[in-house]
C-alpha cells in the first residue's frame, strides 16, 4: 500500500538555501524532505542572500506503477478499494521529486554615481602628485 502522503526532498546548488513551500512549510536550509499529501500541488521558492531567488511548481501524476497497483488493487480489494486509492491521491506522485534549484548569483550593483565621481577625483588628485 502506497498511502496518501510522499516523501518530497528540496535541495539546492548552492546548499543551504531557504525553501518555503506554498503549502505553509518552510525548510531553513536546503537539503531537506517534507511528508506532503500525495494529492497536493504545490509552488516552492528558493532564495538564498547574494543570489536570485527561483520559484519552482510541483505537480502530480499517475506514475507507470501506479496504474498497475491500481489494477491490482481493483483485482484484490474491488472496485471500492480502486475508488478510495483514486480518490484520496494514493496513485499519485509529485514531479519533480526531488526539487532542485539552481540558484543564479545577483548582478553586481553598479556603484553609484557620486562614488564613481569622487573617485575620478582622487584619480586626478594622485596623478598630479
Amino acid at each position: 500500500m502506497r498511502g496518501t502522503t510522499e516523501n518530497v526532498t528540496f535541495a539546492s546548488s548552492p546548499a543551504g538555501a531557504t525553501a518555503r513551500v506554498s503549502t505553509g512549510m518552510v525548510c531553513e536550509a536546503t537539503p531537506c524532505t517534507f511528508e506532503l499529501p500525495r494529492d497536493s500541488q504545490f509552488s516552492v521558492v528558493f532564495s538564498k542572500p547574494g543570489y536570485q531567488q527561483q520559484q519552482i511548481f510541483v505537480g502530480t501524476h499517475v506514475p507507470v506503477g501506479g496504474g498497475a497497483a491500481l489494477a491490482g488493487n481493483i483485482l484484490a480489494g474491488g472496485i471500492i478499494g480502486a475508488a478510495v486509492d483514486s480518490s484520496n491521491g494514493a496513485t499519485l506522485e509529485h514531479t519533480p521529486n526531488p526539487v532542485f534549484a539552481t540558484l543564479e548569483p545577483e548582478a553586481p550593483q553598479p556603484a553609484p554615481v557620486v562614488e564613481r565621481k569622487r573617485r575620478r577625483q582622487q584619480a586626478v588628485a594622485d596623478s598630479a602628485q
